[in-house]
């Protein structure tokens, strides 16, 4: 198996989305003139193996080294139930295994890419070292089949975070695992540490695919719009076959998986576009779930993730009532809550101190019907069934835009230097999701300068919610809002976020759902030289 390092890719020119091979395709932000006579859009942007990334990544003092190996595998995976499906996974475990390291340290982990296809590996939410984001044909190459991959960067930031490829649709395969940073100066006090991870799961289905899913969704449907508004697919280039591990062509097989009318009032009407079969907690279906063993009275923090690929979880643990504590990493102004809502890629931390008996978790399939379910066991008694619906899911519901930042980590008040505007376009017609109208082309940038304070605006010209995810950064919700990188956008609403651009590259923001993101939700702000 031959290895890609940092040095190789970077000497061998990887920064092909800073260089003419993408010259033939430009745009120009809102606001700010287009390139002209002939200069490549491209041209005055940092690259991922500019000199700043470095000098950033010395500034944060990278600490101690923790080594990690993965291999990305095709493997059956166990769901439970007597289900066993076969998908592509970190070694053969569903979620892949923790990987859980302190602020301050080093990450240095090697993937081993054991698939047929290449693939890559993004660290959601952290603010890293540009060239180790995970992006292929923005800030690395492609790691080919039988190939492998150094990723060595500095962690920061406490928090509770995740990873997964950003290759085609392989996230919503066995593709994720959590990433846990520790505090070395915790403040908080609790006796054990649940980590969930959620998801919606189609991969081996019948014959369903990611990719099939992706080729039905894609085909449109014809006069049945229920979307509004008014290139080139997924990752790839135009003209080029895509690289990031699918085929170029996926048939679709399998039975059909596409949704209608699945509806929400929390999320403002349409909930999704794919009908899962299964949901999961830890890998497992609400008919064999997982159950974590705690002693009445336990002080327990539930690290909540959604690594769902379509699907919003409404989350309540039965008999208990919920403190907050942190959203995508950020403390928060601790908040009760009987049940909490998770777009894809969102992630909240809560407390809760442990009754005496047997409880479900559950986690509601936001407009969708189903449910994944995990069980919390301090004493004897029967198990509750996969159909269990705890009266918590109706009570007070918590969502990340209702809390307030920790004061430690407000953003310092300050008018943006720079107004991006990002509308959310496109339609479940035509299936032509987009920003401004324009799929995705990493040599279309939106500029910003280091030191500037930035406000992103989405603008949500569709008629479905859009998780909106934005790479290196963490961003403030207005008002004092909670520090975030993921944030759920409502349909025909208006969202104003603001970040600090102190951490130069290029960057992608994007839609979580995966399928809306392959269709061509997705562009990249970029730094200026």
């Amino acid at each position: 198996m031959s290895r890609i390092t940092r040095r190789t890719v970077l000497g061998a020119g990887l920064a092909t989305a800073g260089t003419g091979l993408l010259a033939a395709c430009s745009g120009s932000a809102p606001g700010h003139s287009s390139h002209g006579g002939g200069t490549p859009p491209t041209a005055g942007y940092l690259t991922p193996d500019s000199r700043e990334i470095v000098a950033a990544e010395a500034l944060r003092r990278p600490g101690p080294e923790r080594k990690v190996k993965l291999t990305a595998v095709e493997t059956p995976l166990d769901l439970g139930g007597g289900r066993t499906v076969r998908s592509w996974a970190y070694g053969d475990r569903l979620p892949g295994s923790e990987v859980r390291v302190t602020a301050g340290d080093t990450l240095a982990l090697t993937l081993a890419n054991s698939l047929p296809v290449p693939t890559s590996i993004h660290w959601h939410g952290l603010a890293l070292r540009n060239d180790m984001d995970g992006v292929p044909g923005l800030t690395q190459r492609d790691i080919r089949a039988g190939a492998s991959f150094d990723y060595r960067f500095a962690v920061t930031h406490p928090g509770t975070y995740w990873f997964h490829p950003h290759s085609g649709v392989q996230q919503d395969r066995g593709l994720y695992a959590p990433l846990i940073v520790e505090d070395p100066r915790e403040p908080l006090a609790y006796d054990k540490e649940w980590v969930i991870v959620l998801d919606d799961w189609v991969d081996g289905v019948d014959g369903s695919t990611p990719d099939s899913v992706l080729a039905e969704l894609g085909a449109g449907m014809g006069g049945m719009d229920h979307g509004a508004s008014g290139g080139m697919e997924g990752h790839a280039m135009p003209g080029m076959q895509p690289a990031d591990g699918r085929s170029p062509s996926p048939a679709p097989s399998g039975p059909s998986r596409m949704l209608m009318g699945a509806r929400s009032e929390l999320l403002g009407g349409d909930a999704g576009d794919v009908a899962y079969p299964y949901y999961l907690v830890n890998g497992r279906t609400a008919e064999d779930p997982e159950t974590f063993t705690a002693a009445p009275g336990d002080r327990i923090r539930l690290r909540i993730i959604n690594a769902g690929g379509d699907t919003a979880f409404r989350v309540a643990l039965g008999g208990h009532r919920l403190t907050v504590t942190h959203t995508d990493g950020f403390p928060v102004e601790q908040a009760p809550a009987e049940a909490l809502l998770l777009g894809m890629g969102e992630r909240f931390d809560a407390l809760v101190t442990a009754g005496d008996g047997v409880f479900p978790l559950t986690a509601l399939a936001e407009g969708k019907g189903g449910a994944a379910l995990a069980v919390l066991r301090t004493s004897g008694g029967a198990a509750p069934t996969a159909s269990v619906r705890p009266k918590e899911l109706s009570g007070t519901v918590v969502q990340a835009a209702r809390l307030k930042a920790a004061e430690s980590v407000r953003l310092a008040p300050r008018r943006p230097d720079r107004t991006i505007e990002l509308g959310l376009t496109g339609s479940m017609g035509a299936y032509d999701w987009a920003i401004n109208g324009q799929r995705y082309d990493p040599a279309r940038r939106y500029p910003v300068r280091s030191g500037e304070r930035v406000r992103l605006a989405f603008v949500n010209r569709t008629t479905m919610w859009h998780p909106m995810h934005l790479h290196g950064h963490t961003f403030a919700l207005p008002d004092g809002g909670a520090r975030k990188d993921t944030a759920i956008v409502l349909p025909g609403r208006r969202l104003d976020v603001d970040f600090d651009a102190d951490n130069p590259g290029l960057w992608m923001v994007h839609c979580h759902n995966v399928y809306h993101a392959e269709s061509g939700m997705m562009t990249v702000l970029g730094y200026r030289k």
